[in-house]
């Protein structure tokens, strides 16, 4: 069997088992397929992810309630505004200083200081971020989040934090919501509901960012670009929080917008390359890593004073 017949069967196989994994395992089997042997269909991939990206962004827009969200997270508001601004600002500033893609920095530095692969998912296709800077930042907020999982119920432990700070400190410090759930409910059931409403307060930060990237990234001489996407996904979000619709419709909304996205990383996954990771090297990665750390000890000793 020629070499192309097999990579476009397990192209379509692992496209399958990509519905029923996690989305760092369907990330992961991508950039596999992608370095060993090869993707057929690269530029069908890449065009159908960007709308995928879109489609799953707005779908989860019927998981979030307007009023809940920005209720529960009424107390950690003036920190969760610092420190997404604070983070945004540090990342610019470590991006160039160690001469980073700025639109690969401009990502890791959305991922860290909101929620991670969803604000790396609403942000890419708005700054026309290639699959590369994509995977790479969406790949340095995975492996930080799988650290964050299991090394910060340890450690509040071992400094006697109490539910809510160690809640609060969760739900700044840890990147995706689905890792802030994991910890908060390693830690207790106060620290999950703390952890949890600060979270999806932090999530709404997605609709500026997305609107200032658009200006931020627009081509010289060019008007903006308008996230349309985004806009959708507000109306998805105030329908859900203005309209009583039956939780059987949402939920299904949402799960699929979940595997939907879940999808959408296999096939980003399947557009890294080897000479793309030659070129950007490991730089990425010591930025994500250091705004996590950075990010992590401020609130830290925040939550503590």
């Amino acid at each position: 069997m020629r070499k192309e017949n097999i990579a476009k069967i397990l192209f379509i196989l692992l496209l399958v088992v990509s519905f029923f994994v996690t989305p760092a395992v369907a990330l992961f089997l991508g950039i596999l397929l992608s370095l060993t042997i090869g993707v057929p269909y690269s530029k069908l991939t890449k065009k159908v992810s960007k709308y995928l990206l879109q489609i799953s962004v707005v779908g989860l827009g019927f998981g979030m309630n307007l009023h809940q969200s920005l209720q529960a997270g009424k107390e950690g508001m003036i920190f969760t505004i610092i420190s997404v601004i604070g983070v945004m600002i540090l990342g610019a500033f470590l991006g160039k200083l160690l001469k980073i893609n700025h639109k690969n920095s401009y990502l890791i530095s959305s991922g860290t200081a909101i929620c991670g692969g969803s604000a790396i998912a609403a942000v890419a296709p708005v700054i026309d971020a290639d699959e590369n800077d994509t995977s790479l930042a969406l790949i340095t907020i995975f492996v930080l989040n799988a650290v964050a999982l299991f090394i910060f119920p340890p450690i509040g432990r071992a400094l006697d934090l109490s539910q809510v700070q160690f809640g609060t400190w969760a739900a700044i410090a840890i990147h995706d919501t689905s890792s802030v759930v994991g910890a908060g409910a390693a830690y207790g059931d106060e620290a999950l509901k703390v952890a949890t409403t600060i979270k999806l307060t932090r999530a709404l930060w997605i609709i500026p960012l997305a609107f200032v990237s658009a200006f931020v990234f627009r081509t010289k001489g060019c008007k903006a670009s308008i996230p349309y996407f985004i806009i959708w996904f507000v109306v998805a979000m105030l329908v859900n929080t203005y309209f009583t619709l039956p939780q059987i419709v949402t939920t299904n909304i949402v799960f699929i917008a979940k595997k939907l996205l879940t999808v959408t990383l296999f096939l980003i996954g399947c557009g890294l390359s080897i000479s793309a990771l030659k070129t950007v090297g490991v730089k990425p990665l010591l930025l994500g890593v250091i705004l996590w750390v950075i990010i992590s000890v401020v609130t830290l000793l925040v939550v503590m004073l």
